[in-house]
């Protein structure tokens, strides 16, 4: 069976935004979604929320999909330097390598090492087949130029959303279809 995880964004959790709605539509299609609470989810760790998702995942295949949204992102390609197995793909949703207009100085230490650690890009292209980022072109805190060029490394596509901020709506039928047309219905 094709198993999905979705890894929510900073400051969210499995119950916010698109995600639940994605998780039903997935569900109703016959994947099985996981939908972690990521530990200290308003003071995201690299080291914790990668350690965590691997214990979720338990061991990757080619049918373990992922759906990253913000520090979920990260967080999907950040596992995706520690395995050696291919996977299916994931779907990237408000995507980020940098960050802009942070709040504070207490949210640029948290953003920091996450925007600061390199992150290896062949390594993840040798276990993630196919990607897709869905990224705005107004999101609040993207850095969208450089973060459209940085995912192009490892992208298969890339897919705009317009004037859709940091992509928190309750449902986003784009990340469904993309999912479909990319992974099979």
């Amino acid at each position: 069976m094709k198993k999905v995880i979705i890894v929510h964004r900073w400051s969210g959790g499995p119950l916010d935004d698109w995600g639940p709605w994605l998780k039903k539509e997935l569900e109703q299609r016959g994947y099985e979604v996981l939908t972690p609470e990521m530990p200290d989810a308003d003071t995201p760790a690299i080291e914790k929320w990668v350690s965590y998702l691997s214990e979720v995942v338990g061991t990757p295949d080619s049918k373990t999909y992922f759906v990253g949204h913000s520090i979920g992102c990260q967080t999907v390609l950040r596992y995706l330097e520690t395995i050696n197995t291919p996977v299916g793909g994931a779907i990237f949703v408000a995507g980020w390598f940098n960050l802009e207009n942070l709040e504070d100085s207490e949210t640029k230490m948290i953003a920091k090492p996450w925007i600061e650690t390199p992150i290896d890009v062949e390594k993840i292209m040798k276990v993630l087949p196919k990607s897709v980022l869905i990224i705005s072109d107004n999101d609040p805190y993207d850095a969208f130029e450089e973060n459209k060029q940085r995912f192009s490394e490892i992208m298969t596509q890339i897919v705009l959303l317009p004037n859709a901020g940091h992509i928190t709506e309750t449902n986003e039928p784009i990340i469904l279809d993309q999912f479909l047309e990319k992974f099979g219905a």
